[in-house]
């Protein structure tokens, strides 16, 4: 790989004023269910290579899948500089040190082959009918990336890292009625349990089975980690440096400011131990951190990448991501970590509802926070206890307020996406039977 980029990076800079080369190998194995039959498995390796260039201000990017039109693609990203804007802010990290991160490569994943994964797929499978559950669709995934940033500024940064990934979705029958559920985890070790996400995912689909109707009103909610990342990928926009700059952030102007409730403190942190997004640089080769968005309610900072830490005169706080090697850098989550003083679990709560998750968060305003979804496998809380399975009911309010008064609603913390979370309690709630 450092051969390779050398001779892109050279190719670049005789026509340009500063080049930076991204080269990223990724092994796959992906396994598909349907009903209960593996429909197919495949293993897959790409390799790709991506050129950005700085040319009298200009930027220019190009990318390919092969290694032999190296000198086209240097050619490709100097030519799309030249009919770019030219903008200040352009630049490229330079070179820094880099600290380990722990837990983010399993050697497991060597030993890793179509086989061993079929028979993780296979006993999603078998325990769910084990269950009296019907599979419905599902899926295991495991990884191995190997990434490389090469710069004109002195970066050379080599990173390894693994993934693993499981899921199933059931139904339950009962009477004639048929509940649906999903469950599934994710991993950079080799950890995940399938018995456990089987048993998971059935639980919850015979637990929802003769739902109920409920009542409209403000109760106390307990959002599930499904249903808190879906609702929390509303509220993460306003953190975001380039909504901020752009006028599309509620927090624009609130630095120093109590934003949400006091007993919450949030990171974005990219050296959390095993985090899913955890590295020793973002995608632009600026070394990870932990970065205190929140601190006791009050808003300390927003994430950058270069472009946005330089428009906005600060430090980039190692928020460039990459989704591929084919896409240019752009602010993006690492693991956002919630942290709250204050937790108030099921046993503590009068009159409530359960939310395992939320359908239809995709479509909250970003800017105002407004939301309005379904809850999916919800349960009624009486008296600290489930009494029954809710049938149709739909939660509408706006995410920010809801973190103005939110606590923990659980001591467990797990990971969804880039979220870090336990269960959070949103009190007062609309809930809409």
């Amino acid at each position: 790989m450092i051969n390779t980029a050398e001779r892109a990076l050279n190719l670049a800079l005789k026509d340009s004023d500063y080049a930076e080369v991204y080269i990223e190998r990724e092994k796959s194995i992906d396994v598909d269910i349907q009903r209960n039959e593996i429909s197919f498995a495949k293993e897959e390796i790409t390799y790709g290579l991506s050129v950005r260039v700085i040319l009298r201000g200009k930027m220019g990017f190009s990318y390919t899948t092969n290694i032999d039109k190296i000198d086209e693609t240097a050619k490709n990203a100097i030519f799309n500089a030249k009919s770019n804007i030219e903008d200040e802010y352009f630049d490229f990290a330079h070179e820094s040190k880099y600290s380990q991160v722990k837990g983010t490569y399993d050697k497991k994943n060597e030993a890793m082959d179509i086989e061993s994964s079929i028979d993780f797929a296979k006993t999603m499978i078998n325990t769910v009918e084990e269950e009296k559950c019907e599979p419905t669709s599902g899926g295991f995934s495991a990884g191995k990336t190997e990434s490389l940033i090469l710069n004109s500024n002195g970066v050379n940064r080599k990173e390894i890292g693994t993934s693993f990934s499981g899921f199933i979705a059931v139904n339950a029958e009962k009477d004639g009625e048929i509940s649906t559920a999903y469950e599934g985890d994710s991993s950079r070790l080799f950890d995940i349990n399938p018995e456990w996400i089987a048993d998971n995912a059935c639980d919850i689909a015979k637990n929802s089975l003769n739902g109920k109707p409920v009542e409209t009103k403000d109760m106390d909610v307990i959002l599930d980690y499904r249903a808190s990342a879906g609702l929390l990928g509303t509220f993460v926009g306003a953190f975001n440096a380039d909504n901020v700059q752009r006028g599309r952030s509620v927090f624009a102007d609130k630095i120093g400011n109590e934003v949400v409730s006091p007993s919450l403190s949030i990171y974005d942190d990219g050296t959390f131990e095993g985090g899913l997004a955890s590295a020793i640089s973002d995608g632009e080769g600026t070394p990870t951190q932990k970065t205190a968005v929140i601190q006791d309610g009050i808003l300390k900072s927003f994430i950058y990448d270069i472009y946005t830490s330089k428009k906005g005169n600060t430090e980039s706080t190692g928020n460039g991501m990459r989704s591929s090697f084919a896409d240019m850098p752009s602010v993006g989550l690492s693991n956002f970590v919630l942290e709250f003083k204050d937790t108030c679990e099921m046993e503590d709560i009068k009159e409530g509802i359960l939310v395992t998750d939320v359908l239809g968060a995709h479509t909250a305003n970003p800017i105002s926070g407004d939301f309005s979804v379904e809850a999916n496998n919800a349960f009624k809380i009486e008296n600290g206890e489930i009494s029954y399975p809710v049938k149709k009911a739909m939660l509408s309010g706006n995410i920010f307020d809801v973190m103005k008064n939110a606590s923990s609603g659980s001591k467990e913390i797990r990971q969804r996406g880039p979220f870090v979370i336990p269960r959070v309690l949103a009190p007062g709630l609309r809930v809409v039977g």
